[in-house]
């Protein structure tokens, strides 16, 4: 990446980078947002988006053809790609993004990783077993596994239900207009540009996304909106970031200008 900028016509050793990096993460959104973080553009000083990524993974030049009107035939240019690492990719592509998120989730960290305490205060860590091959996992109260059972009243509560009901509270703070308003007001003080239907845009938008979402991009959403979560006997508190949600809202619209741009 010369200069730190993804040019339209990239050399080899960019293209090459790009899809080798696809194939060990599989999902355009986290490729663009890693590029984002090392501070990589377009040649035209553009941030670069998943679909920018995925012009990139389709294009069948790098094989060493030459496409018109929609349709490729052998070219006389070099190829870039090899077959092998082309279909590696497209394999990806072809399985939809739940599909690629579903395969993708046991390697990733637990959702509430230093977040979840119990009626007694201690933290709850996460685990994980194998039983005829299926996984399951768990966050265990640390009292417990320094003291034994029954040391704490909850000991350990299945991960799967935990960061379900956790996400479903997420969701419904997305559609309640109280909350929208107070995150409002809060972003407001960070641009008094930002309209409060502007703030409920940029929430709402997050509900119908969710699902499509990879769960290193949901577990860095619920580190921005949620403080802590206490498991009690009668259920639980979630307790969010006000600074978060005005964070979150704030990040929404800058990415929609940028798309819109």
């Amino acid at each position: 990446m010369k200069d730190r900028k993804l040019i339209e016509n990239p050399d080899a050793a960019h293209v090459r980078w790009v899809f080798a990096r696809f194939i060990e993460i599989g999902s355009g959104t986290e490729l663009a947002r890693e590029l984002a973080d090392q501070g990589v553009t377009s040649a035209r000083g553009h941030r670069i988006d998943k679909k920018f990524i995925y012009r990139m993974l389709n294009n069948r030049v790098y094989l060493g053809e030459a496409v018109h009107k929609g349709t490729s035939y052998p070219g006389e240019h070099k190829a870039i790609i090899d077959r092998d690492t082309w279909d590696k990719v497209h394999a990806i592509l072809t399985e939809s993004p739940r599909k690629r998120a579903a395969n993708t989730r046991a390697e990733t960290p637990a959702l509430l990783k230093g977040l979840i305490y119990g009626p007694d205060g201690a933290a709850f860590s996460p685990t994980h077993t194998r039983k005829g091959g299926r996984l399951y996992c768990y966050y265990v109260s640390q009292s417990v596994l320094k003291h034994g059972a029954g040391s704490c009243p909850v000991s350990r509560v299945p991960a799967g239900e935990i960061e379900t009901a956790v996400i479903d509270q997420l969701r419904a703070v997305f559609r309640q207009p109280e909350i929208v308003s107070g995150t409002w007001k809060a972003a407001r003080g960070q641009d008094g540009d930002v309209t409060e239907a502007e703030a409920r845009e940029a929430l709402t938008r997050l509900d119908p996304l969710w699902n499509e979402m990879f769960p290193a991009e949901q577990a860095r959403i619920v580190a921005l909106l949620v403080e802590r979560v206490d498991i009690g006997t009668e259920g639980l508190r979630v307790r969010l970031r006000v600074d978060g949600l005005s964070g979150l809202a704030n990040e929404m619209m800058t990415r929609k200008s940028e798309i819109a741009a």
